[in-house]
This record gives structure tokens, C-alpha cells and sequence, in this order.
């Protein structure tokens, strides 16, 4: 699978909007988007007029983008959701908020998705007491994400306590002291903090 190595900043310029993929500097004033708030390259000022497979094709890249997933991980999760029950893009966005470098960004174990999928490459998470090294992996309520512990003695875990924002989302609860996050609930629609039209992105796929 392809993946996009270039400068991250160029993604949330071309959706013209912020996509949190920096971390910490998409909070500051030095985030490009505040200062260029327009399509990177050549044209990206000029206007251009967009049809309907346009903007469907837009949200589908941005919600992509926002969970760092490739095109054939998009259409699996979106066949995922349309065998099951209840609204389709809702399934596919509670289907992505599930994955395990999601949740364990949502825990706050991690500033960005980008570095909550190398920590857990890295091998230093644990779901349900078992190593688990796939970012890809879906969570079920009930579920328990820990830090390993041969990893809380590594200085950017050491920091969590200090540094925790408390912004954890409803879905889940954290205990700090033991670096470790439970998913007491499943993710609705109201979780998601970027706006998002996804029966657009139904509208494309099911063309």
C-alpha cells in the first residue's frame, strides 16, 4: 500500500481545514494553514468550480487523512459497515474511531494519530493483558489498553502524567497513574471532533 511520505501540513492545506495531523504546532500559531489557508501548489488560490463527485471524493480523502488509512483499508471499512445494522457512514466512522492508534490517541498516549501508529509498531501497548503491534486493530467495549511495562520507564510515557490535557473522549476513561485506558462504551457520531458529511462519502462508494 502506498503511503504518503511528504509534509503533513500540505494534506490539512489541501481539505482547508485543520486535520490535527501535527500534534502539538496544530495548536499554535506557526500551524500553516492559519497563514496559508488555501490549496497547496501552483493553483491552489485560484478558484475552482466542484461537482457533485467532487466534494464527495474531498471528504472521502479528508477522512482518510484525518485516520491515516489507505484507500483499500477505506473500502473495506466502508463494506464492513454496510453489512451492519443502523446508518452506514455512522458505522464507518465508529469503525475508524475503533482502530487502536485511534484509541490510543483518543487516551491521550499519544500527540498525534501518526505517532499514536509508530508507538503501537513499536510494540510498547498491550490490549487485554496481549502485545498487540497492529494499529489496524479494531477495540470492543470493555477492551483495556495498557502501557507495557517495561515501556513506562521510557521518558515520553513519563511525561503523560505531567502533560495529560484531560480531554479524554466520553467513550473511554483513563487511568494515569497506571498508564492504562478502558473503552467503556462505543463511539457515536457525536464523538467525532471534525466536521464530516459522511453520507457523502456512502453517496461515492455506493456508485
Amino acid at each position: 500500500m502506498a503511503r504518503y511520505t511528504g509534509p503533513v501540513c500540505r494534506l490539512c492545506r489541501r481539505e482547508g481545514m485543520k486535520l490535527y495531523l501535527k500534534g502539538d504546532k496544530c495548536y499554535t500559531d506557526k500551524c500553516p494553514i492559519t497563514r496559508r489557508n488555501y490549496a497547496p501548489g501552483q493553483h491552489g488560490q485560484s478558484r475552482k468550480k466542484v461537482t457533485e463527485y467532487g466534494l464527495q471524493l474531498r471528504e472521502k480523502q479528508k477522512v482518510k487523512r484525518f485516520y491515516g488509512v489507505g484507500e483499500s483499508q477505506m473500502r473495506k471499512y466502508f463494506n464492513m459497515a454496510d453489512r451492519m445494522s443502523g446508518i452506514t457512514g455512522e458505522n464507518l466512522l465508529g469503525l475508524l474511531e475503533s482502530r487502536l492508534d485511534n484509541v490510543v490517541y483518543r487516551l491521550g498516549f499519544a500527540s498525534s494519530r501518526a505517532e499514536a501508529r509508530q508507538l503501537v509498531r513499536h510494540g510498547h501497548f498491550t490490549v487485554n493483558g496481549q502485545r498487540a503491534d497492529i494499529p489496524s486493530i479494531i477495540t470492543q467495549v470493555g477492551d483495556v489498553i495498557e502501557v507495557k511495562s517495561k515501556s513506562r520507564k521510557n521518558e515520553k510515557f513519563k511525561s503523560l502524567v505531567e502533560n495529560h490535557n484531560g480531554n479524554t473522549a466520553s467513550w473511554l476513561t483513563v487511568d494515569l497513574e497506571q498508564l492504562k485506558g478502558t473503552i467503556v462504551a462505543e463511539p457515536t457520531r457525536e464523538d467525532i471532533d471534525i466536521p464530516i458529511e459522511e453520507h457523502l462519502i456512502v453517496e461515492l462508494y455506493s456508485r
